[in-house]
This record gives C-alpha cells, sequence and structure tokens, in this order.
C-alpha cells in the first residue's frame, strides 16, 4: 500500500468512528402517518369553501427583495461609517506623530488622547491577579500557616517525614507568598530523593514569584543536580533579561553560561547514542512519506544543539527560505529590516544576528526561529494601522527569540515532531504535549516584548491594538481552536496587556508611526494584489492604483458621454418638429 493510502485509510477509518449514529436514520421529505383499526383513511373535505385557510402566505417577492435591499444598504451605510472613523483617527494619530517629531510633545499627546479612550475598568480588573506581597516574615503567617510552619520545622529537625510533607504542602496553600514554605518543600524533597516532586515545587513558586531570586537560584540549582542544564541555564537569562536593573542580574547572566556550558559539553558525549535513535526515526519517515529531509534534520539537529541556538537558527531559516515565497521589493524589505533592528538593539542578546524576512502571504502571522531569525508575513503590515503596532508584533517575537524560546521547543519537540510528523492530525497530537509551556512563553514575551516597544520610544499600547483587531476579525474563535491555541485566548490576553502597561506605567500616548506604515502598507498590497480579492481589498479599506486610474478614467468617460447627450438632445430638440414652439409676441 502506497503511503498516501495508508493516510487516506486512516483519515477513513477516523471520520467513520466520529460520524454520529443518528446520521444512519434516513431522512424522510414527509411524516409517516400510520392507519389505526377500523379508521377512514379517506381524504377530508372541507366543511365549507368560506373556511378560512390557516396558512400563512409568504410575502410578495418585490416586498422581500425590498426588505434585503434595505438591510444590506444598511450594513453598507455602517462600513461606511466605519471607514470614515477610522481615517479621521489615522489622520488625528499622523499629526499627533508630525507634533511629537517636531518635539511637542504636550501637542502630541493631546491629540493622541483624543482617539485613545481609557482602557475598559472591566478589563483592568479581569487583567493580572493579584497576589500577596512575597515574604521571609513568620510573623506574618496565617494562624493556620503559623502552626504548619511550625510543625514542618519540627519534623525536619526529627527528620520524620509524615511531620514534614503534610504541613508544608499545607503551607505552600495556605500562604503561598511565605517564601521558605517553598524552599523548605523542595529541599525536603531532593533530601528524600524525590528531585522530580521539587522541581515541580519550584515551578509552581516561580510561577506565582517569577521575579524572587531565592526560589531562582533553589530552582536553577535543582535542575542543575538533575541535569536539566539548558532549562536551568535559560531560566537564569530570562532572569537577568527581565530584570536588568536587579543588583543580582549580573550573577544570573553567569549562572546562565555556566549551564549553557555544562548542557553542551552533556549534548556533544551524548550526540553518537542520541543520533542513532534520530536516525532510526528518519529512516522510518523515510519509508512512510518518501521524503529523505526527515532523517537529514534529524541529524543535522542534534548535531547543532552543540553548537548552540544561533546555529539552529541559521539551519531552520536557510530551509524557511528556499521554501517559502518572500517579499524582495526593496522598499518593504528596508522598512520592515530597519525597524526590526532597531528593536533588537534594545534586547541585551548581542550574540545574535538578527535577520528580518517578509514572506509574501496575506494572513496576520509571524513567527521567530532560535538566534533572532524573524519572518513576519505581508499579512501582518496589510493589517495593522501604524508602525507601533507592526512593531508590538515584532518586539514580541523578538522576545521568544532572546528569551530561547525556540531553542527550549527544538529541544523539547525535534524528537516527538519527526514521530508524528507522517500521522494524520499528527502536529496536533505534538501541539497539545507543550500547550501549557507554550502558554507561559507567550506571557515572558508580552512582558519582555512591551519593555522593548517602550524603550524604542513607541506608544506600549501596539500590541495590544493588534490583540483588539485580531478580535475584531476573528471572534474569539470555535471551542476547539481556543483549547488548541498555544496563545492565551485573545480577550484574555486583552485583559493581561491592558494591566501590564497601566501597573507598569508605561506611556501609551507615544509615537505611533502612521504615515510611513500607510505608505508601505499600499506598497504591500500593490505587491500582493493577484492575492487579494475585491473584498479583502473593501475590508482593509484599500485601493489600488489601477483601480484608481479606472475609476478617473471612468469619471472622465462619464462626463464626457454626459456632455455628448445633452449636445445631441439640444440639437435633436431644435429639429424636432413636435416640439412647441414659443411663439414670439407682437
Amino acid at each position: 500500500m502506497k503511503p498516501w493510502n495508508i493516510s487516506i485509510a486512516l483519515l477513513t477509518l477516523l471520520m467513520a468512528i466520529a460520524s454520529p449514529t443518528i446520521a444512519e436514520v434516513p431522512a424522510r421529505s414527509k411524516p409517516i402517518l400510520t392507519q389505526r383499526d377500523g379508521e377512514d383513511t379517506r381524504p377530508i373535505e372541507p366543511t365549507s369553501p368560506r373556511e378560512e385557510s390557516t396558512e400563512v402566505e409568504p410575502p410578495p417577492e418585490n416586498e422581500a427583495e425590498t426588505t434585503e435591499e434595505t438591510e444590506e444598504s444598511a450594513e453598507d451605510a455602517e462600513k461606511e461609517a466605519e471607514k470614515a472613523a477610522r481615517r479621521e483617527r489615522l489622520e488625528i494619530l499622523a499629526e499627533g506623530d508630525r507634533l511629537y517629531q517636531a518635539g511637542d510633545i504636550a501637542g502630541a499627546e493631546a491629540l493622541y488622547q483624543q482617539v485613545k479612550p481609557p482602557f475598559s475598568s472591566e478589563g483592568n480588573a479581569r487583567g493580572i491577579a493579584s497576589l500577596p506581597d512575597a515574604t521571609a516574615d513568620p510573623t506574618q503567617l496565617s494562624p493556620k500557616g503559623g502552626v504548619y510552619w511550625r510543625e514542618a520545622q519540627a519534623g525536619w529537625e526529627q527528620k520524620l517525614e509524615t511531620r514534614i510533607f503534610v504541613p508544608l504542602e499545607f503551607l505552600v496553600e495556605e500562604d503561598p507568598e511565605f517564601i521558605p514554605g517553598h524552599l523548605l518543600l523542595a529541599e525536603a524533597y531532593t533530601h528524600y530523593e524525590q528531585p522530580e516532586k521539587a522541581v515541580e515545587v519550584l515551578e509552581r513558586a516561580t510561577t506565582f514569584y517569577p521575579n524572587n531570586p531565592e526560589l531562582l537560584r533553589a530552582k536553577i540549582e535543582v535542575l542543575g543536580n538533575t541535569e536539566q542544564w539548558l532549562e536551568a541555564s535559560i531560566a537564569a537569562r530570562q532572569f537577568a533579561l527581565l530584570n536588568p536593573d536587579h543588583p543580582d542580574a549580573e550573577e544570573f547572566t553567569r549562572l546562565a553560561d555556566e549551564n549553557f556550558d555544562k548542557f553542551r559539553s552533556h549534548v556533544r558525549k551524548q550526540l553518537a547514542g542520541n543520533a542513532i535513535g534520530n536516525v532510526l526515526t528518519g529512516a522510518f519517515s523515510v519509508v512512510l512519506t518518501g521524503n529523505p529531509l526527515g532523517a537529514l534534520s534529524a541529524v543535522e539537529t542534534l548535531i547543532l544543539l552543540a553548537r548552540g541556538e544561533s546555529a539552529i537558527g541559521n539551519s531552520i531559516a536557510n530551509q524557511a527560505k528556499e521554501n517559502l515565497e518572500l517579499i524582495e521589493d526593496e522598499q518593504v524589505v528596508n522598512y520592515i529590516e530597519d525597524l526590526g533592528q532597531k528593536l533588537a538593539k534594545l534586547s541585551g542578546r548581542d550574540d545574535f544576528e538578527y535577520e528580518f524576512y517578509v514572506i509574501k502571504d496575506k494572513n496576520l502571522n509571524a513567527f521567530a526561529l532560535p538566534g533572532g531569525k524573524v519572518f513576519v508575513n505581508a499579512g501582518a503590515i496589510l493589517h495593522t494601522d501604524s508602525e507601533a503596532e507592526l512593531a508590538g508584533l515584532l518586539t514580541h517575537e523578538l522576545a521568544h527569540a532572546v528569551l530561547s524560546h525556540g531553542f527550549q521547543m527544538v529541544t523539547h519537540g525535534n524528537l516527538l515532531s519527526n514521530m508524528f510528523r507522517h500521522l494524520p492530525f499528527g502536529g496536533t497530537v505534538a501541539n497539545l504535549l507543550v500547550l501549557d509551556y507554550s502558554r507561559d512563553m507567550e506571557v515572558q514575551a508580552d512582558v519582555l516584548g512591551t519593555r522593548l516597544l517602550t524603550s524604542a520610544g513607541y506608544a506600549a499600547d501596539g500590541l495590544r491594538n493588534l490583540m483588539v483587531e485580531l478580535r475584531e476579525q476573528y471572534g474569539e474563535g470555535s471551542s476547539f481552536l481556543r483549547f488548541m491555541s498555544s496563545h492565551p485566548l485573545t480577550q484574555d490576553r486583552i485583559d493581561y496587556l491592558e494591566s501590564l502597561i497601566e501597573n507598569g506605567g508605561y506611556n501609551r500616548f507615544a509615537y505611533e508611526g502612521v504615515e510611513r506604515h500607510q505608505e508601505i502598507r499600499q506598497r504591500v498590497a500593490e505587491l500582493m494584489k493577484d492575492e487579494l480579492d475585491e473584498e479583502e481589498l473593501e475590508d482593509l479599506d484599500i485601493t489600488l492604483e489601477e483601480e484608481e486610474e479606472a475609476q478617473e478614467e471612468g469619471e472622465e468617460s462619464t462626463e464626457s458621454s454626459q456632455e455628448e447627450e445633452n449636445v445631441e438632445s439640444e440639437g435633436e430638440t431644435e429639429n424636432d418638429p413636435t416640439t412647441p414652439r414659443e411663439i414670439p409676441q407682437d
């Protein structure tokens, strides 16, 4: 059986299993009437010709058509009103940009505030869940928490497991802000040779208090003891990048480098054995799919792990450039490159060679590869209104690269991706296994991305406004898509970003960059004209140059035809003998 026959057979089997049993009952166009014993089945005649019919007559065709036309007219009017409001908003933002660049910051902010209303109170309330401030003072424990802590300390001194774990588990639930409780629980699990439990405790604690150095030191130590050096390195580097002004930032940068060196050394030692396993997996893929790239990339990726994330990013980027249709227009490429490099300089990772590419795809999307290789769909330019919104997307993707999220995904998902590559819906299964981890990454990227956006001088709500655009275009999506998405729900993202901006004191009323962005947006639409239909162009409120020329020619032609008709009409009127003449008066 050929490989594609296997896929068809599996898909058919899945569809058969998923089909509801009710579909087996044949549909009938009319209800079935059963005859009772002795019942007269002759048709019943009406009792009187004057009896009124209970059937509702359908409205006349012309009335229905008029109703539809009225509804369409109302929808068209609403769309035009929305477009007019959007154009007016962009004009005001553009005027604000001119004042901002001229140094009139107060005047610019006044215009920005005119078209950017405050965030909703509901969104702010639903944003970041508040926890009590972290503390190490046992006198601040609740009454129950105080009892649990004293009992756990007594149990630890006597090394009695039952008096250690039970009260500590209750303590971290009752008073999660008490940092020594998490630290002692993790230490106890490590002492009793349950390091995986210690990792779980500290992962949970750092989720509550991600910027607490004591928790993070303990987490890095436990990860190192369990030979999870890459995770330890990334955790340390993330703290240094997200807290550049912290007095311990330099220490965590050093820990990041030390643990990564251990990881790289370990990979080199284990490369031969791991490569054999991946070669077998790749060979399995070749047999089923006939694609030798699977086996090659599996071995290559393991070798590249020893070289680091920049090498991995270069390898994947080269493959992406070969397989994706990229926009090479100088004006568009320079715009994205200039904007991206401006933002990358603020990222704190000078060990990357940042590169930015535009994919000829009308959908709004972007992705970052390890080592600072960022790919942006042309649709991201088309569906954003300003440079600040596009910069918000770029800083978010840059944050993924800077925080080594792509590198983590490669190291955790490489073998899994190869295993599921040839199976129907395999990608879906693989994504489910990293779903929760990816959501944590998104929050981190939002935090660092917003900081980079603000540091570059752009309005801090660029990414938030883009999220609003996504919600308006696509809604919250189906329940399945919400469950499968590696990104938090769009409305939740909006609420979180609003709280992040307000609580962090970031400035929403800074440079937007409307005029230049609109010029590039128009240019991209011209380059994508074969991929965009009339409805899409109308929704984007973009008119192509050819259409403008055609409209102008049409208007000129209409005016010329009208003049000719008027001249002909006047001539006919003069020569028509039936036309009444004005009788001159004596």
